[in-house]
């Protein structure tokens, strides 16, 4: 698991190779990444928006970006979490991503941003 606390906001990634979904004979290797989000500070806030770059060995990298997270825009309050997870497909089986989220101070109404840790993604079935 990979974790990076950014302005008392502890952004965790647990990713996990998606063996069901994934036919690697058609080059398609799916990863499902488990997202735990953690308020360490005394101030309510609000995601707001993200921002990805997943990287797939041999064909580059990709942006996505959004509206809040899996059709949510969560309000976090000091010492809670919010968690969720999402997919990704990469057509080598091999790569990482790394983002930002977008939040909002719910006091000062203050804009900030939070770093994603960057993650391997890495398929096992083509280490073996």
């Amino acid at each position: 698991m990979e974790s990076r606390t950014t302005s008392n906001i502890r952004v965790s990634v647990q990713p996990v190779y998606d063996y069901k979904n994934s036919y690697p004979s058609e080059n398609r290797f799916v990863f499902r990444y488990n997202i735990y989000i953690e308020n360490l500070g005394n101030i309510p806030v609000q995601l707001l928006r993200r921002k990805w770059l997943i990287y797939d060995v041999g064909y580059g990298f990709t942006e996505v970006s959004g509206d809040g997270v899996i059709g949510l825009t969560p309000e976090i309050i000091p010492d809670g979490d919010f968690s969720y997870f999402s997919n990704v497909i990469l057509r080598s089986g091999f790569g990482n991503m790394t983002g930002t989220y977008t939040f909002r101070n719910l006091i000062s109404k203050e804009i900030f941003d939070v770093e994603i840790p960057k993650f391997a993604l890495h398929s096992q079935v083509l280490s073996n």
